[in-house]
C-alpha cells in the first residue's frame, strides 16, 4: 500500500461551513414508507439473470449485473491456405496456413476481461445465444499454424481454421428504488451507468473445402469457400500439387489485428488528484456513518497516507474518521452521485489511480479534486430505510468487504458482493 497519495487536511474548514439547505439524502430518505424485505433469495436472480424491471431486495443494493443489448455472430476465418491436390497426391497432408484474422476477447473500452462482471457478461452472451464462447481473455493465434487433412479427391482446396466471432453491446443493471404509479416505492433492477461493447469467439474449427462442395449457408466452411474466389482465373487454373499463391481477394481479406490489452484503465485516464487539483466542495449539512447494517463496524478513513478505508468500531477516539459528508450531490433517474468527504482527515474517498483497473482494489482517501475516481453513485432502499449500495463512477465497481471483521479493508468488486456484504447503511450522526 505504498502508492497512496497523502490525504492532506486542507478541507477541514468545511466542517464549519454554514449550510442552510436540508441534506438532499436526508430529505429523500425521510419519506415514510416500509423498508424493503430482506433475508430471502431474490426471485429474479434465483432462476437466472435479472432483467430490467425485475424485483430486487436490499441485499442487492451493492451488486450489479450485465444485460445484453445486441449481439452479432459472424463466421470468421483465422487461418487460410489455397492448396491444390492432383490425382497422385491425395491422402493425408500437412498444410501450413497463413494468418487471416486475429480475434481477441475483450469487454469494455480497455479490453479487460478482469473481474466477475466481464466474465459474467461473456457468460450471459453465450447463454443467450446457445453458444460455447470464450469467457476469459484469449486470442486466436497470430502465427502460421498447420492443418493435417485427408484429401480424398483431387482439386483446388481452401484449407482453413475458423471460428464464430461474437460481438455486441451490453448494459449494467443496478438495484435501486423506483416510485410506482400509485405513489408507493419498490426495489427494482434498473439500467444504471456502465455500458460498452464486447468481442469473443467460439471453439476453433479446421477443415478443407472445394469450390464445388455443397456447404451450409453462413457457416465457417462457407466463409472459407468464399475466400477461394472460385470465379477467379487462379481458382480455375491447373496447378502443381501443393500451395497455391493467394488470390487478390484472399490478400485483401487478410486482416491481422492486434490483441486487446489485458490490463490498464479505460481510454480516458482519471484526472490528477494532487494538490494542483483541489476542488471547492459544496457539502450537504448531514453527517453520516457508513455502517454495516445491524452491526457495530463502519467505514473509517485512514489516519496514515499509506493505508485504506477499513471497517472499525466507532469510539470516543475515532476522531471523526468515521464521519462522512455527501458533497457536490447530483441526482439522475433516482440515483445520487456524490463525493464522500471525510471529516476526520479532510480527504475524499477514492480508488488509487495506479490500481483502479484491478479487481478488489482497496478504497482510500486523497486530496479532494475534480476526479471521477472520487465520485460515487448511491443506490437507495425504499423510503424509510437508509440502506444503500455504493458504486465508483470511474471503475463501475461496487464497494464491499471480504468479511465482517475489525480492520477489514473496503474494496471494489466489479459485480459487487453477491452475499449482501456490499449493502451499507447511511446513519445520521
Amino acid at each position: 500500500m505504498s502508492h497512496l497519495r497523502s490525504p492532506g487536511h486542507w478541507a477541514r474548514g468545511l466542517a464549519a461551513l454554514a449550510v442552510t439547505a436540508t441534506s438532499t439524502f436526508a430529505a429523500l430518505t425521510a419519506v415514510a414508507g416500509p423498508a424493503a424485505a430482506a433475508g430471502h433469495p431474490n426471485p429474479a436472480t434465483a432462476a437466472g439473470q435479472p432483467k430490467p424491471g425485475d424485483a430486487c431486495t436490499s441485499a442487492d443494493l451493492g451488486t450489479r449485473h450485465p444485460f445484453i443489448k445486441t449481439t452479432e455472430v459472424s463466421p470468421t476465418i483465422t487461418h487460410f491456405k489455397g492448396w491444390y491436390v492432383t490425382e497422385g497426391s491425395t491422402g493425408y497432408q500437412n498444410v501450413t496456413t497463413s494468418t487471416q484474422t486475429t480475434i481477441s476477447v475483450s469487454v469494455g473500452l480497455n479490453g479487460n476481461v478482469q473481474g466477475s462482471f466481464a466474465v459474467q457478461t461473456l457468460g450471459t452472451v453465450g447463454a443467450s445465444l446457445g453458444l460455447n464462447v470464450q469467457v476469459n481473455y484469449s486470442t486466436t493465434s497470430s502465427e502460421s499454424t498447420s492443418v493435417t487433412w485427408n484429401f480424398q479427391r483431387p482439386g483446388y482446396y481452401g484449407v482453413y481454421k475458423g471460428t464464430k466471432k461474437v460481438t455486441g453491446t451490453y448494459g449494467s443493471l443496478n438495484c435501486n428504488r423506483v416510485q410506482q404509479g400509485d405513489g408507493s416505492w419498490a426495489l427494482k433492477w434498473t439500467e444504471g451507468p456502465g455500458s460498452g461493447s464486447f468481442t469473443t469467439y467460439t471453439t476453433l474449427e479446421e477443415g478443407a473445402v472445394r469450390c464445388q462442395d455443397k456447404v451450409p449457408a453462413n457457416s465457417i466452411m462457407a466463409k472459407a469457400q468464399g475466400l477461394l474466389d472460385c470465379g477467379s482465373a487462379a481458382a480455375k487454373a491447373e496447378h502443381p500439387a501443393g500451395a497455391v499463391a493467394p488470390t487478390a481477394k484472399q490478400t485483401q481479406d487478410r486482416l491481422v489485428q492486434r490483441p486487446a490489452p489485458t490490463s490498464g484503465t479505460s481510454a480516458a485516464q482519471p484526472k490528477a488528484t494532487g494538490r494542483s487539483a483541489r476542488a471547492a466542495l459544496n457539502c450537504e449539512s448531514g453527517v453520516y456513518r457508513i455502517d454495516v447494517p445491524g452491526k457495530i463496524l463502519n467505514w473509517s478513513a485512514p489516519l496514515l497516507a499509506n493505508d485504506g478505508i477499513r471497517l472499525r468500531e466507532s469510539t470516543f477516539f475515532s476522531a471523526h474518521l468515521d464521519n462522512w459528508r455527501l458533497c457536490n450531490v447530483t441526482e439522475n433517474n433516482g440515483v445520487l452521485e456524490a463525493s464522500l468527504w471525510n471529516w476526520g482527515n479532510g480527504g475524499c474517498a477514492t480508488i488509487p489511480a495506479d490500481i483502479a483497473n484491478q479487481e478488489q482494489a482497496y478504497l482510500t482517501t486523497a486530496n479532494c479534486g475534480e476526479d471521477d475516481l472520487q465520485r460515487f453513485y448511491i443506490y437507495r432502499d425504499v423510503p424509510g430505510s437508509s440502506k444503500v449500495g455504493l458504486q465508483n463512477k470511474y471503475t463501475g465497481s461496487m464497494m464491499g468487504h471480504d468479511r465482517y471483521a475489525d480492520g477489514e479493508l473496503i474494496r471494489q468488486y466489479s459485480s459487487g458482493r453477491q452475499d449482501g456484504t456490499g449493502t451499507y447503511t447511511l446513519t445520521g450522526v
